[in-house]
């Protein structure tokens, strides 16, 4: 069998790779989740331009050069103003041996996230841990709801395990997915919480709460049937745009069925984000779907959950969506873009500019690398070892070396350098790599995660009682602001700001804007003139502008979500204006 590696790109899937004879990345068939198929990303991996040669103050220099700037400057910097900021361009654990170093010079970190922050912190409310929903239990299902959700984008490896069941969408968008779906509700945005709170209602109305379960796991859950209560039904349906009969079709194609509910990203981009998870967590515990094959509630699991790790902790961060750069004589960014990805990146540029000096360690040049003073290239996931844990299922899988390459340096071999310059202790390459591997079980042909459970929340939740706690508040105030909901979905071909990055905005063809159109897209924090595209697939109060575009995060605030310190990309309504 081939040498085989792992993807470390921010995905649920974490493909399975091995190198063909003429050095073309394939993927594995042999691997049972991922079965030889690879994204567009990885397909043409190589035709992406990466940094080949170190450069300081736009100047090429050799490494062992900016190896001593980097030195000299991290010497000479306060600790208590040097910023470590470590992006998700690559998600291997040995990406994390830079924590090493900086938590031992007792450097800054960041905290909180530019993703999942608020949903986590919902989830982990209700359950008490966030475990993910792999796989083999979706594939048991008979009826899956996707809520807020495109697997055809972000999750494409899931797309068989969906065959030959009743497939229900929430989305305001109508996704590839919603298309050939037995049922899409085309719901308004920031109303998945009113969605999720009148579906619990109806189900106990109707007396299809999984009574056995919650008399054993949710005792509280009368208390959360008068919460949805507060809700008025005929004036909550019209400001969400959800029919009555809408609502019963649901309730119809999930009864007595095993049901599957997959939730994305887009639903929490909101200040109230952690409570939208614990409202659509608790339709499912009002179904009783926790703790039994073929059922469950999916979310990003914690790729973290159940692992230890080798290297020091940061213990000292800020918010990672509101750093105020500016306050930092030192900064140090590894495998991210926070100037492209940043909330609000107008007073990012601007505080960033401020700072003192800025080194970029990543693989591709971009809004962030073209404002530093040094930059170092990083060697690819094919030029290093690695282990890759999943956010998608239970999986910790080898990254092998397959290539040798004399460009960059690893993120070990930089942290390795500099603890070794600072007199700091760091376990060697390979130890650290075998405190990894010590942590798999194989499977299959396929290394997981030691001590997961087969099924989730079967022997109950990891709450002070071991039951589902149920919201028992909520905050429905919204501003009214008037505008188009903006929404943020990933798009096709890039990831982030990696690879093919979108542009322009794209609204209802129906918006009054031709295709071409050069207008102006403004909110409350900032402007960006882009061209219009149209998209059929919109609500006509709706705007797309695809994460990775460059100039969206203008239009975003630097808030935090009320939990989880979560980025709140979708809280802001735009308008658009020709030009």
């Amino acid at each position: 069998m081939s040498q085989t590696t792992t993807c470390p790109l921010d995905c649920y899937d974490a493909c399975r790779i091995i190198i063909d004879k003429n050095g073309k990345l394939k993927g594995d068939d042999t691997h049972p989740i991922t079965q030889g198929y690879l994204c567009p990303h990885l397909n043409h991996y190589d035709e992406f331009e990466r940094i080949l040669v170190p450069k300081y103050k736009g100047k090429t220099i050799s490494l062992e050069e900016a190896m001593e700037i980097l030195c000299n400057t991290l010497q000479s910097s306060d600790p208590a103003k040097t910023l470590f900021y470590r992006g998700s361009g690559n998600i291997g654990l040995m990406q994390r041996s830079s924590d090493h170093f900086f938590a031992g010079m007792g450097a800054i970190g960041t905290r909180g996230s530019l993703c999942d922050g608020a949903g986590e912190a919902g989830i982990i409310e209700g359950r008490g841990i966030n475990y993910a929903l792999s796989p083999g239990i979706i594939d048991e299902a008979e009826v899956v709801i996707v809520w807020g959700r495109n697997p055809h984008v972000t999750h494409s490896h899931l797309l068989g395990t969906l065959k030959n069941k009743s497939i229900i969408v929430i989305d305001p968008v109508q996704t590839q997915l919603a298309k050939t779906a037995a049922l899409h509700i085309q719901i308004k945005p920031h109303c998945d919480l009113q969605l999720a709170l009148l579906l619990s209602r109806f189900v106990v109305i109707e007396g299809s709460q999984d009574k056995d379960f919650l008399e054993e796991y949710g005792n509280d859950y009368q208390d959360f049937y008068e919460l949805t209560q507060t809700l008025r039904i005929k004036s909550t349906l019209e400001s969400i745009d959800v029919t009555l009969g809408q609502i019963g079709s649901l309730l119809e194609l999930i009864r007595d069925k095993r049901t599957v509910v997959l939730v994305g990203t887009g639903v929490q981009k909101y200040r109230n984000g952690a409570e939208v998870l614990r409202a659509i967590d608790a339709f499912g515990a009002i179904l009783g779907l926790f703790g039994k094959a073929g059922c469950g509630v999916g979310f990003l699991g914690s790729s973290t959950q159940g692992l230890d790790f080798p290297f020091r902790t940061l213990h000292k961060t800020v918010p990672k969506p509101t750093i105020d750069f500016s306050a930092f004589n030192t900064v140090f960014i590894q495998g991210g873009n926070p100037l492209g990805q940043m909330p609000n990146s107008g007073k990012v540029t601007d505080e960033f500019g401020r700072a003192g000096f800025k080194i970029y360690f990543g693989l591709y040049e971009n809004e962030t690398s073209q404002e530093c003073d040094l930059i170092l290239p990083a060697k690819t996931f094919l030029e290093k070892e690695d282990v890759r844990s999943s956010y998608g299922d239970f999986t910790l899988q080898k990254m092998s070396k397959l290539r040798d390459s004399k460009i960059g340096i690893s993120e070990y071999d930089l942290a390795s350098a500099l603890c070794n310059r600072f007199n700091l202790s760091i376990p060697t390459q390979q130890e650290c790599l075998e405190f990894f591997y010590d942590q798999m079980v194989s499977k299959d042909g396929v290394d997981y995660k030691k001590n997961m459970p087969d099924i989730p929340y079967e022997n109950g939740f990891e709450t002070d009682n071991g039951e589902f706690e149920f919201i028992d508040e909520i905050d429905l105030s919204y501003s009214g602001e008037e505008g188009l909901f903006l929404l943020t979905p990933k798009a096709a071909r890039s990831l982030n700001s990696q690879f093919h990055r979108p542009s322009g905005v794209h609204l209802h063809p129906q918006s009054g804007f031709e295709i071409g159109d050069m207008v102006m897209v403004s909110s409350k924090n900032g402007s960006i003139k882009m061209s219009v595209y149209h998209d059929e697939r919109l609500r006509i109060d709706c705007a797309i502008i695809y994460a990775g575009t460059r100039g969206l995060n203008n239009l975003t605030p630097s808030l935090l979500s009320y939990e989880g310190e979560n980025a709140v990309y979708q809280e802001n309504k735009i308008k658009v204006e020709k030009c």
